[in-house]
């Protein structure tokens, strides 16, 4: 399956497959030595049944040494606890090995501009799982744009350029916002405005006359 994938996407004109590994380890190493000619790739498609290191420890130290690396993780396991480590580890997409490999494309396109790809099934029965905050938590008028933008999938660079703010306010407003909601990430932050909707956060105050 990785070979037959590798040659799907190398046959589409905007992505190119730099290198593939046939376990965690390999990979990190593979990594090490594509960073060292400046071939670094901007996303890795990761399974999860790997010995002796496996998907959620790659995931995690692939995001540790190198946080501008995208992870979507692709394997045939969709239980809520392995979607959720993954997540939690960094990864910024998660499908199943049935998906439709113009799916997976799109998924790859997606994680390059810092969006987040889950399989719709397995996104759905997250956010049910999820336990999350009361609706009454007061945000600011800001907190509240970044937070609308978080579940949209944006980024940071995105937030910033959609907001007029720098990169450097717009971590700071995501991390007053995963404090007052009790949340540890990003990834949660986009669950809980997935499960209580955009008119969730305060609304934005009227402009003065």
């Amino acid at each position: 399956m990785r070979h037959g994938l590798s040659a799907f996407l190398n046959g589409e004109s905007d992505i190119a497959v730099v290198g593939d590994a046939d376990g965690g380890d390999r990979a990190l190493d593979m990594l090490e030595l594509l960073d060292s000619v400046g071939k670094r790739p901007h996303v890795v498609l990761m399974d999860l049944e790997m010995q002796p290191l496996d998907g959620i420890e790659s995931t995690r130290a692939i995001r540790r040494r190198y946080d501008d690396v995208e992870i979507v993780v692709l394997t045939s396991f969709g239980e809520t606890e392995r979607v959720r480590a993954a997540l939690e580890a960094g990864a910024s997409g998660y499908l199943l090995k049935d998906t439709d490999v113009d799916r997976i494309a799109a998924a790859v396109r997606a994680a390059r501009h810092g969006d987040m790809q889950l399989d719709a099934a397995l996104g759905r029965r997250l956010v049910s799982s999820l336990e999350l905050p009361h609706e009454d938590t007061e945000l600011t008028a800001r907190e509240a744009d970044v937070l609308r933008l978080l579940g949209e999938g944006y980024a940071n660079k995105s937030i910033a350029r959609e907001l007029g703010i720098s990169e450097r306010t717009t971590r700071t407003h995501v991390s007053r916002i995963l404090a007052k909601l009790g949340l540890t990430s990003r990834t949660q932050a986009a669950l809980w405005i997935a499960r209580h909707g955009a008119g969730a956060p305060p609304p934005r105050p009227p402009a003065a006359s």
